[in-house]
This record gives structure tokens, C-alpha cells and sequence, in this order.
């Protein structure tokens, strides 16, 4: 445990911030998965319409440090292509 003030506000600043991440990323992950169960139900239009719903989250994630944007780039890439691909 930290014993200087600054590294114990510091201490508190990280348990709360990890929260917030941790809630984030599990945001992301279940707008992602989302897509990936319509996409394996083969019901397009609900894959479509989640897919607009999940390429908002992932860029938003980015802008806020949660993952890194080549990361970001390739969830979408793989989920436009898992979605053409029900054609």
C-alpha cells in the first residue's frame, strides 16, 4: 500500500478508472458479439442493423484509449465481411 498522499489518491484514481475501462471494453465486446450471434443465426438484416449499432462503440473506444485503433480497424473489417458474406 502506497504510504505517500499522492501515490494513495493515485491508488484511488486507478481502482475507479479500471472500472470504467473494464465496463467499456465488456460494452464492446458485447456490441461485437451481437453481430457475430445474427451473423450465425443468418438473419442479415438484424446483422446489418447491429453492425450500424457496433461500429459507433468501437470508434468511440478508440477515441477513448480503451484499445488501439489498428485493433478497432480490424473488428470492422471482419464483421463487414462476416455480414457481406450472408449474401
Amino acid at each position: 500500500m502506497a504510504n505517500i498522499k499522492s501515490a494513495i489518491k493515485r491508488a484511488r484514481q486507478t481502482i475507479v478508472r479500471r472500472a470504467h475501462n473494464m465496463a467499456a471494453r465488456s460494452a464492446l465486446r458485447t456490441a461485437i458479439k451481437n453481430v457475430l450471434i445474427a451473423v450465425d443465426a443468418g438473419k442479415k438484416e438484424e446483422a446489418i442493423s447491429n453492425l450500424k449499432l457496433a461500429v459507433p462503440v468501437i470508434d468511440s473506444m478508440v477515441n477513448k484509449g480503451i484499445i488501439h485503433r489498428n485493433k478497432a480497424a480490424r473488428h470492422k473489417s471482419q464483421l463487414n465481411a462476416r455480414v457481406k458474406a450472408l449474401a
